[in-house]
């Protein structure tokens, strides 16, 4: 993809794939890297910030002898992920204005 990720971004992704139920790392990872091209090692820091900023919260299960560490988001996360929508429509509101040949924003 030729546009830049920024971390607005990648943050307002991850809370709407939460925003629908909880997913464990890896899954959400491979549900990131549908739309854009990030690694493991580049969500797994925005999730830690995430949840240092209140709008995750973590918990581990049990899978195949195995512990898989779950991400959940918050009521906090989900005032955020309204937050970024709401800003997602505006932007992506005057983008279209811009591609479309339109004078005003």
């Amino acid at each position: 993809m030729l546009f830049s990720i920024n971390t607005g971004l990648l943050d307002a992704c991850v809370l709407a794939i939460l925003s629908r139920g909880d997913e464990y790392g890896y899954k959400l990872t491979q549900e990131v890297k549908q739309v854009m091209a990030i690694s493991e090692s580049t969500l797994y820091p925005v999730l830690r910030r995430l949840q240092k900023n209140g709008w995750l919260d973590t918990y581990d299960q049990s899978y195949q002898g195995r512990n898989r560490r779950y991400y959940r988001i918050t009521n906090d996360g989900l005032a955020q992920h309204a937050l970024y929508l709401n800003e997602w429509k505006e932007y992506k509101r005057r983008i279209e204005v811009i591609f479309g040949g339109e004078t005003t924003v």
